[in-house]
Formats: structure tokens, sequence, C-alpha cells
């Protein structure tokens, strides 16, 4: 492990709680391995003294449970005292594999029912954690950060309500705006992108790429996906294409303005692997529609890259696209519920953000910078350079 000596030199802010809600119950387990396994090898002088109580542990996993009424109302619930603790308290809001009853009936959790239950943690710590952070991977209502006319503002209004309940600090990944932030200016946000672990889980399953602008291209699927496109192709040293969307604004259907056709700007793809780089795959249409339009431009390879892996519509468009040839790799994140069925399927790539985020944890407990970590530049010159020498194994 590579860490700060300074940051092992600190006091931490409080004994280290971590609080995996049930829909990120495999994420939090994994995290909390790291974070045992990194302070049990730490060599400190501190380690056994009052100051550092509760440093080393065989877990940091605090449970928690929300129990439900049959009404299906519910509560939330601490199993043991956090009295004094750095809460860190991880949700998944979009996992959609959660169940309850309500009269007898099964009903899916939907981000409310799960923003919900984080409420009801929150308000079961009751004022007497030290500091209570949390790891909203795929931020709530993200989509609806900004007013359009008459409606509402969710987003601003989810953060303003989390730090009124003493939210120090909220960490999430690749927000779809980052200036939602502005709802709250004196409070602690952090939106994180995984642009290390997307290039790292190219290098470690795919053989042959050039990272060069004569062999890979990087596309951003729309305007809005643009600076994540700019950064990582910066970075890279490799061109940058775009797409930007013609929508029928005259009608609206499943909530959005349809999209007439995907108009491209950039230079010639043929020949090239793309890399069509986004925040999330909702229903995947737009990125299917841009695949297309790529293989159309005669484009070598297409990897469609993204933080979050929703797939709405179920995976079936998915399988035709690459049966077609239009795709030719799929890569997301585990910060969101993955179904099996997804992680069996031959073309996806699985980019595990556990060691990511108990790195942030652990230095966080700390209260020590966390802006090297934030910033991912020089581990991926050193992943890529590591890769072109044949040091990797994919």
């Amino acid at each position: 492990m590579h860490y700060d000596e300074n940051m092992l030199e600190s006091i931490p802010v409080g004994v280290l709680g971590l609080v995996p809600m049930s829909s990120c119950t495999s994420l939090g387990e994994k995290v909390d391995q790291y974070l045992v396994k990194w302070r049990r090898e730490r060599q400190s002088d501190h380690k056994d003294t009052i100051a550092f109580r509760g440093f080393e542990r065989d877990t940091y996993i605090v449970h928690a449970q929300n129990p439900r009424f049959g009404s299906g109302e519910a509560k939330g619930f601490l199993k043991e005292s956090i009295r004094g603790y750095d809460l860190f308290i991880m949700v998944d809001v979009t996992n959609y594999n959660e169940t309850y009853t309500v009269c007898g009936h099964p009903n899916r959790k939907s981000p409310d029912d799960h923003f919900a239950d984080l409420k009801r943690i929150i308000a079961a710590a009751g004022g007497k954690a030290r500091r209570i952070t949390v790891i909203m991977p795929f931020l709530y209502e993200s989509r609806q950060h900004r007013r359009n006319g008459r409606e509402s503002m969710d987003c601003a209004m989810a953060l303003q309500e989390l730090t009124r309940m003493g939210v120090e600090n909220i960490i999430t990944f690749d927000a779809h705006d980052p200036r939602v932030q502005n709802a709250i200016p004196l409070s602690g946000f952090e939106t994180i992108r995984p642009s290390y672990q997307f290039i790292k889980g190219l290098c470690s399953h795919v053989p042959d790429l050039k990272f060069d602008s004569d062999h890979m291209m990087i596309i951003s699927p729309d305007e809005g996906a643009t600076d994540r496109a700019v950064y990582l192709a910066s970075v890279l040293g490799i061109n940058i294409g775009m797409f930007y969307k013609r929508r029928d604004y005259s009608r609206i259907v499943n909530g959005r303005n349809p999209i007439i056709a995907h108009e491209f700007l950039g230079a010639s793809v043929a020949g090239k692997d793309c890399l069509v780089i986004d925040d999330m795959i909702s229903s995947g249409d737009s990125m299917i529609d841009v695949a297309t339009e790529l293989t159309k431009r005669k484009a070598k390879r297409i990897f469609v890259i993204s933080t979050f892996g929703l797939f709405t519509n179920g995976l079936d468009k998915f399988d035709k696209a690459v049966e077609d040839g239009v795709i030719y790799r799929l890569i997301t994140t585990n910060l969101t519920y993955q179904t099996p069925e997804l992680l069996s399927k031959p073309y996806y790539i699985n980019c595990d953000m556990s060691k990511y985020i108990a790195y942030i944890v652990d230095t966080l407990n700390h209260d020590a910078s966390i802006s090297e970590l934030l910033n991912p530049y020089d581990r991926i010159k050193r992943l890529v350079a590591r890769y072109e020498n044949g040091e990797l194994n994919p």
C-alpha cells in the first residue's frame, strides 16, 4: 500500500465506523477488508495509544437495519454504539434488487426509498457520532439537477436536507452535473471520476491496445460528457471526437425530448479503437446509437465505458450490438447494483472501486488531504507505461 507518512502520524478524527446500507453490502464488505488488512500491516508507534483507540480491529462495519412495518413504514436502527465515531455511511440509491412488503404485496425499493432509509440511519445516530460522511456513488436525483420551467430541484433539496441533518461530507462519483454542489457551498462535497479504473480495466483485459492518436480516439456521446472525454484524451495524449444530439423539443417521451439524430464532430475514426465514455448507461439507446454511427464511419473496435451501468431496459440490445459487431466491450463499475446476468457476459469488464473507496475512507479518517487521490494523472501515466512495456498480463 502506498500512503502518506504524514497521515500515519496524524490522529484519526474518531473511531472509524463503516455503515454499508443493505443496498451496498457487497461493496462495503470489500472496502472493510482493505481497511482491516492495511491497518493490521501498518507500522506506527502510536497504534496502541489512547488517541488511536479502535484503530486496529477485525472489522470496521457498524451494522444497521431498516425494518418495515406491515404498512410499509420503516425505521432506522443501529445495532451498536457509535458515540465518538467517524461514520462513513454507504448507500446505493439505484439498487432495485432490494424489496419490502406493503400490506402483503412485494414492492421494489426506489431511489426515494433508499434515500429515506439513509436519513433514518442518520437520525438513528442521534448526533452522537463525531462526524458523518455519506458515500453515495450515484448521487440521488442527480439527473434533476436544475430547473427548466416550473419543476422541482430535487438534487439540491436532497443535499441541503442531508447537511441540515448533520452530514459534514458527501462523497459521490461522476456527478451528472458537479455544479449542483453550489446548493451546499459551506459543506464538503467531492465528485470523483474513475478514469484510472477504466484504463486499468482496459489494460487488464485487452492485450493489443495502442495508446496513440493513430490507433485510438476518445468519443464523447453528447455535449454533456465532453469534459470527461477531454480529460482522458489529454492524459493519454490522443484525439477526441464528439456527438451532439438533435432532439424533438415539440414533444416528451418517457420524460425526455426524443433524439432525432446524432451528429459527429471530429477527425476520422476509420481504423481506430474508439472509447465512448459517459457517466451513466440508462436504457442504453444513446450509447448503441453512437456506436452504430461510429461503425458506419468504419471504426475498428468500440468500447462503451460508463461509471454507472443501470440497464433499465435489460441487456438484450447490448447482446445484439455485440453480436452485430457494433460494440466490442462494455465497461462499468461496481458502484451500482450488478445483476448476475451482467457479470456473466463475456463482453463485460467490471471495474472494482472498493480499493479506491477504502483509500478515501482511510485518508479522510486521518483528516488528511485526498487531493492526490482525486487526480489520477500520474497513476494513469505509470499504468500505460507498464502496459506498453509488457509488464501487465491481460
